[in-house]
């Protein structure tokens, strides 16, 4: 026996063995004597000679580890950052000026922020192997017609496997017999409930949740018996293609890096622009030697560059991450906290996402009348309705006979937990239990009372499940549950309203059943038939006539109540809110529906997806927000296509299938109580209670973090720019310097970043979640904030020159004077702290001046500190400071009383003005 050579396959991009038939573009097409024929495979399977010979041709069945840069290397590219570089010259300047202390501060705060990326950088690396880890342990096969357990990784093409309830596939099969066989496949196509599974081949188009004649590696056996040849192993199995896509995949910059990096370039340049020509000025102008004169530059340098905002900005991210961890949101990397705040559209799985991933059944028809049930969920509480009203069950014979029928004819079990209602088996079937009980029955009970003497197991073949029970008296009964087209068929008249039978009406069946698929509902259903007393056995020929229709069942994996009030949430917030499931588009859309997507009545399915250029998609993608039977390929394709248009994207999920698209996302956000492990290492962020509330709070943290981030980048630069400005009219006037560059450091590293830490812990403004998001090549500061900068920094020059100079004129000496003039800074900060609070609003209110917990401890450390600095002796030795008298105090106090005063007659102006503040 020799394989096809269609079937060989060399070494992979990664140099591992691929092991599948890369040349067979669809299993799924070919019939069972096809695969077997291309695969070499027979009925009792390969010899241990032919599976040796394969394992040394295609390689274990097992993912290739990432090609991952070393420690060293990751540790490194931390400093690839112009900040962080600009940050390590201030430290290499400030050594150089001999302040080894002020420099080793410096240098540790790069370290640290290297530390943090390095170790996060380490996490992200660990979404591969959660998906390797994905892979079953071992597996069942037939080898030379013997069972035996094999290791999953020595599976091989043309391997025969067996599967069983509680199996988890070990590689990608064709199956080529089944029986009863369902296998859940949530994971890679957001199906909400197993799959029945066949041998019969189907359409070479069928989205992966429809091919019935496949088994793929990781998914899980729920139900029955089955078996199948090996067709893909390792990196050429579903899982394997998707973990392929994931290691090519590039991770992008957050618009708050991108901001940053924009930002330190600007200041660089400006910095360094600033430098030459005050450099050039001096010595040409003043004649100043280029030693003494570098002296000072270097002063100014140090003054200008704001050593301590990537410490700001990663303690108000960290915060961030706090606040969201009590809401329920795991921020697993800290620039998607800002991210979050930017996003505009949130691209979402529906099964367990956006649903409860729980069957509920919704609809009963019975009796010529239509029924609604309450209640979501596995919980048994709800009503039941008619034409809107609520309405007793025992009122309606015929509904509780189609509810007793669903609860017998069902081999699942409903069970009260610590943490809620959960099912044991099919979903569906664990759905009709609950309807069960909300008709008031005991299922208990009835099991006990009509116990069950046989039944025909649910096959794919005959499309239905029969049971027939007896009570106690002996009186037998069929119920029978199946598929609507085949229990038609077999029935020959209908349950009335009043209990009794007439006529079948199949016209009027045929039109429920479209109206309740229509809806996007699930439909099962009912029929019934009496039974001789000493009928023990069930056949067949029992069923196949002669049966009394019941009724009709629809069910639905519901929203979330909380979902459609986050959907409400994000639209008011300019978020649209896109669905991308690997459902069918009918009952996508119907979910959307129920949710208040923008669009909800048009929806676009995988096989128009492909259809679609780049191009196109691009241009129709931000139109759509429902889109259906969606592979892991096109909610990639969906989220590039939607970045392309200039969108910041969070992506949300809980399967492999969403790990790709979770990983390309500008925010991936993975479900933590149901999603798998790939998917969560795979995210930046995690849901703890799987609730996609939480992502409307975590946006509203998240645009919060941003006003915070502002607030301090527009506390911590005028005070630089003070400080630089009164260096450079010292060095052009050659006038003395007001502030020496050690003062300068103590200012930045101490006063500043105390205060500015106090912004960190702002709570959101009013107006948070009614603002559209930012667009995303927003600069970081707007015009308003950069004359806010401006006229700032010539405010906190004019005090430091002022009071410097007026400590001077009023017989203080140098060194007094310059202790003037550093407290001036102080208090100015101080005071400002409290403006900066309210960028759009006036700062002169009860609630502006009482401030919050962390502003009043920032201040009185603040003052505590600075007073150390002004009296203590050895500080004296230190920074060459001189202890102030009431008289010099007074004037510093007034500085800042009158740079408050002044912002505020700014921020009046220019709200009469109509200017934005934003």
């Amino acid at each position: 026996m020799v394989l096809d050579e269609r079937t060989k396959a060399g070494p992979g991009p990664d140099g591992a063995g691929t092991a599948a038939v890369s040349d067979i573009p669809a299993w799924h097409v070919l019939t069972v004597r096809e695969a077997e024929t291309l695969l070499g495979a027979r009925p009792e399977g390969l010899t241990p000679a032919e599976a040796q010979e394969r394992l040394l041709r295609f390689g274990p069945n097992s993912l290739p580890p990432p090609k991952t840069r070393g420690p060293l290397l990751r540790f490194l590219s931390q400093f690839n950052n112009l900040l962080i570089q600009v940050l390590l010259v201030a430290a290499a300047i400030t050594a150089l000026l001999g302040h080894w202390t002020d420099a080793a501060v410096i240098l540790a705060v790069c370290v640290l922020n290297a530390v943090v990326g390095f170790v996060q950088e380490g996490k992200a690396e660990q979404a591969l192997g959660a998906i390797r880890h994905m892979l079953s342990a071992s597996a069942a096969v037939l080898r030379d017609g013997h069972r035996v357990a094999v290791p999953a990784e020595e599976l091989v093409p043309g391997d025969l496997v067996l599967l069983e309830a509680g199996d988890k596939v070990p590689a990608d099969l064709r199956l080529v017999w089944t029986k009863n066989l369902h296998i859940q496949e949530a994971a890679l196509t957001g199906e909400s409930v197993p799959v029945d599974k066949a041998s019969d081949p189907v359409a070479a188009d069928a989205p992966l949740g429809d091919r019935r004649p496949m088994a793929f590696s990781g998914t899980l056996v729920t139900h029955g018996q089955g078996r199948g040849i090996v067709v893909a192993t390792g990196s050429t199995t579903e899982i394997g293609r998707i973990s392929g896509m994931m290691a090519r995949l590039e991770g992008i910059e957050t618009p708050l890096l991108r901001q940053m990096a924009r930002f330190a370039r600007t200041l660089t340049s400006v910095i360094l622009a600033i430098a030459a020509l005050v450099f050039g000025f001096g010595v040409l102008v003043h004649g100043y030697s280029a030693t003494e004169l570098f002296m000072a530059v270097v002063s100014l340098a140090v003054a200008a560059i704001p050593e301590g905002l990537p410490a700001i900005l990663t303690i108000t991210l960290a915060i961030g991450v706090q606040r969201m961890a009590r809401r329920n949101a795991i921020i697993r990397r800290l620039p998607a906290v800002e991210t979050l705040g930017s996003v505009s559209i949130i691209c979402t799985d529906k099964t367990g996402t956006l649903t409860r991933n729980e069957m509920t059944v919704r609809s009963v028809i019975a009796g010529g009348q239509g029924f609604g049930i309450g209640g979501v969920g596995y919980e048994p509480q709800g009503g039941v309705t008619l034409d809107g009203r609520e309405r007793l069950p025992d009122d309606h014979p015929v509904l509780v006979e189609l509810a007793r029928a669903g609860a017998l004819c069902n081999d699942a079990a409903l069970r009260e937990t610590e943490s809620g209602w959960t099912v044991e088996g099919d979903p569906m079937e664990g759905a009709l239990l609950v309807l069960a009980r909300k008709a008031g029955i005991d299922t208990g009970e009835e099991a006990r009372r009509l116990p069950r003497t046989d039944l025909i197991p649910f096959e794919s073949e005959h499309r239905f499940m029969a049971t027939l029970h007896h009570d106690h008296e002996n009186r037998g009964i069929v119920y029978v549950k199946g598929a609507p087209e085949r229990i038609l068929a077999m029935c020959r008249a209908e349950r009335g309203p009043d209990g009794g039978d007439r006529p079948l009406d199949a016209a009027a069946w045929q039109a429920g059943i479209e109206a309740l698929a229509a809806q996007g509902q699930r439909v099962l259903a009912f029929a019934a038939k009496a039974a001789a007393s000493d009928h023990r056995e069930l056949c067949f020929s029992d069923v196949e006539s002669g049966l009394v229709l019941l009724g009709l069942v629809g069910m639905i994996d519901p929203p979330r109540v909380e979902a459609v009030e986050a959907v409400s949430a994000c639209r008011g917030a300019g978020i649209r809110v896109k669905m991308i499931t690997g459902d069918h588009a009918v009952t996508a859309r119907a979910i959307a529906g129920q949710l208040g997507l923008e669009n909800a009545s048009a929806a676009l399915t995988g096989p128009e997806i492909e259809a679609l250029s780049d191009e196109e998609l691009v241009r129709r993608a931000p139109d759509i927000d429902v889109f259906a039977r969606a592979s892991p390929e096109h909610k990639l394709r969906l989220v590039q296509a939607l970045q392309a248009r200039g969108h910041i994207v969070a992506m949300t999920g809980d399967g492999v299938n969403d790990a790709p698209a979770l990983k390309r996302a500008d925010v991936g956000v993975a479900m933590g109580q149901k999603g798998t492990e790939a998917a969560k290492e795979v995210a930046e962020m995690v849901l703890a209670d799987d609730n996609f509330a939480s992502i409307a709070r975590a946006v509203r943290e998240g645009r919060t973090v941003y006003d915070n981030l502002k607030k301090a980048i527009v506390f911590l630069l005028p005070i630089n720019g003070g400080e630089s400005m009164s260096i450079i009219i010292a060095i052009m006037a050659g006038l003395t310097l007001p502030i020496t560059p050690l003062q300068i450091l103590w200012v930045n590293m101490v006063s500043s970043i105390g205060l500015a830490l106090a912004l960190a812990f702002e709570p959101s403004e009013r107006d948070v979640m009614s603002r559209p998001p930012r667009p995303a090549g927003e600069a970081l500061l707007s015009r308003f904030l950069v004359w806010r900068i401006a006229f700032v920094s010539m405010l906190m020059t004019a005090g430091i020159f002022g009071l410097f100079k007026w400590s001077v004129w009023h017989g203080a000496d140098v060194e007094t004077a310059r202790t003037v003039a550093v407290n001036t800074l102080v208090v100015m900060e101080v005071f400002y702290l409290f403006s900066v609070r309210y960028l759009r609003t006036a700062s002169l209110t009860f609630q502006g001046i009482l401030g919050t917990r962390p502003v009043l401890v920032a201040v009185a450390v603040v003052t505590g500190l600075q007073l150390v600095f002004t009296y203590a002796p050895f500080m004296a030795a230190l920074f060459d400071t001189r202890p102030l008298g009431v008289a010099e105090g007074l004037p510093v106090l007034a500085a800042g009383v009158l740079l408050f005063a002044v912002l505020e007659i700014e921020k009046l102006i220019l709200r009469r003005l109509g200017a934005q503040s934003n």
